[in-house]
């Protein structure tokens, strides 16, 4: 039986926020944020995953996330 909702405690509200970091090298250096992802985390306990937003769309990391 597959489990859905939060790893860690099983709620089934989740939140997104979109972040981004700069790399190594010239990039960091001039601090250019060209690394972009996707932070999914639980509404109830802040588990909280990353997913690279280039590869991924929110809805498709949302439904990945809560086990659809």
């Amino acid at each position: 039986m597959e489990q859905q909702g939060c790893m860690k405690c099983g709620h089934e509200e989740a939140g997104t926020k979109e972040i981004a970091v700069s790399g190594t090298g010239f990039s960091r250096f001039f601090d250019v944020q060209n690394n972009r992802f996707i932070v999914v985390y639980c509404k109830n306990c802040g588990y909280s995953e990353m997913y690279n937003a280039q590869v991924s769309g929110t809805s498709k990391v949302l439904d990945f996330f809560l086990g659809r």
